[in-house]
């Protein structure tokens, strides 16, 4: 089960207007500890930023589990909140139980289709309770190396 951490990178951005602003990247990475995540995030982030930066925030997230989608479209992450109901055998009563799901997507109707294709085959039953266009710029999967390999 992966650890997903958001990470939060500080650093000048050259604007369009010519003027250099403070700013402020949110990253989501897997990772096993908050030193790990931020080591991870710098050496993704590095070829990208010139000029100093620093890492202001890592968090640990409570991010179930993640619906890529490679297409150039997909460049936006959504959260969505979702209700796993299940019915409590001694009181008849249904149990709600809350989830997060990041999803890759280019507008909110994609992410929502994306959510349902990422749920079928699923035997839960489950409502939607929101669904919300996140900061994060991108998202760093732990990366197996295979031994022998650089």
């Amino acid at each position: 089960m992966s650890l997903w951490f958001e990470v939060a990178v500080r650093f000048d951005k050259m604007q369009e207007n010519g003027l250099v602003r403070k700013t402020t990247e949110r990253y989501l990475v897997d990772a096993l500890t908050f030193s790990n995540a931020e080591e991870r995030t710098i050496e993704k982030v590095t070829p990208f930023i010139s000029g100093e930066f620093s890492v202001s925030v890592a968090r640990k997230t409570k991010i179930a589990e993640i619906f890529f989608d490679e297409s150039d479209y997909a460049d936006k992450w959504y959260l969505v909140k979702v209700n796993f109901i299940t019915l409590d055998e001694k009181s008849g009563k249904e149990k709600k139980s809350l989830q997060q799901i990041l999803v890759q997507a280019g507008d909110f109707e994609n992410a929502l289709g994306r959510f349902q294709d990422g749920m079928k085959g699923t035997m839960a039953d489950y409502r939607i309770a929101s669904i919300s266009e996140t900061p994060i710029m991108d998202v760093y999967p732990y990366e197996y190396k295979t031994e022998g390999a650089e």
